[in-house]
């Protein structure tokens, strides 16, 4: 509901707004990239020091504007601090993730073979020796970053310099990180008669370019718990995204749980991850016979 007009909002017009509110933070987080997309600001960044050698904060928003890394909307175009503080947390969170995929290629392409593909065990002990922590990297992700420089090499006749001249800017996602504002942008509290529902208010503009912050108006949207979120959790602001024409939550919360013992488990959780898969997860039960049954079909 737009608390302002009192009107009503159709999920399609709310995903409407929400639409155009992360058209402006994709804009300046583009901005932020396109300008920061380098080994030397990455290093910076990932150092977790600014040119005082003050540490960094841990909030990627904060420690961009330690590092003087700003950005502005639009000429013509009125966002408040809030909006600023996602694209930057957005950016911050893309380019420290760069920084390991820069270390990789550059042991990569350091090592670099005739047949890169047809390493020895030494040859692999040296590429591993030239990434940080490479003695503990699967195989398949070397061989994975060998392949796309390969290609890289054979489509422009040499080796990459580094991973931002190998992969290019990324792409940016149409999101909302809530997480980085304030009560001045958003709020979340769980309903008082109903803990299975929450309401998230937000400021949310009223039009695709809005000219002042008359343009902007609190809209109150109730979320639908699912069942896992225990009642006596605390609830942290989400992440919006538009997925199909519907605004979803991803929503974070905090509880305790009791302390795990150390033995005497009956039921276990086993989680693999990989490349195509980001997580495969299956469990299983110890029975009294010592016989081990898996419990459903596992998730992904």
């Amino acid at each position: 509901m737009d608390e302002k007009s009192g009107e009503v909002l159709s999920q399609a017009m709310l995903a409407e707004r929400v639409g155009w509110c992360a058209d402006l933070v994709a804009g300046m987080v583009v901005a932020l990239m396109g300008e920061h997309w380098n080994a030397g600001d990455v290093d910076a960044l990932a150092s977790g020091q600014d040119a005082g050698g003050q540490k960094l904060p841990s909030n990627a928003w904060m420690a961009l504007r330690r590092l003087g890394w700003t950005v502005t909307a639009p000429e013509g175009v009125k966002v408040n601090d809030r909006i600023v503080r996602m694209a930057q947390e957005q950016a911050g969170r893309a380019l420290r993730s760069a920084k390991w995929r820069a270390d990789l290629t550059a042991g990569v392409v350091a090592t670099w073979l005739a047949d890169p593909l047809g390493r020895t065990p030494a040859q692999w002990a040296q590429v591993r020796a030239a990434v940080p922590g490479g003695g503990h990297l699967p195989s398949s992700i070397i061989k994975g970053r060998t392949r796309q420089v390969a290609k890289y090499r054979q489509e422009c006749g040499r080796l990459p310099v580094d991973v931002f001249e190998l992969e290019g800017t990324p792409r940016v996602a149409r999101m909302l990180l809530l997480s980085a504002c304030d009560g001045q942008q958003v709020t979340i509290e769980r309903g008082e008669m109903d803990p299975g529902r929450a309401l998230v208010r937000l400021q949310l503009p009223t039009r695709p370019d809005p000219a002042g912050y008359r343009d902007w108006t609190w809209v109150a949207c109730p979320i639908a718990l699912p069942p896992t979120v225990p009642a006596s959790a605390v609830l942290h602001l989400p992440t919006l995204r538009i997925v199909q024409g519907t605004v979803r939550a991803d929503l974070a919360y905090t509880h305790a749980v009791p302390k795990a013992r150390h033995s005497g488990h009956t039921v276990a959780l086993g989680v693999d991850w990989g490349l195509n898969t980001l997580l495969s997860a299956g469990a299983a039960r110890l029975h009294q016979d010592q016989t081990i049954t898996a419990l459903g079909s596992g998730a992904q």
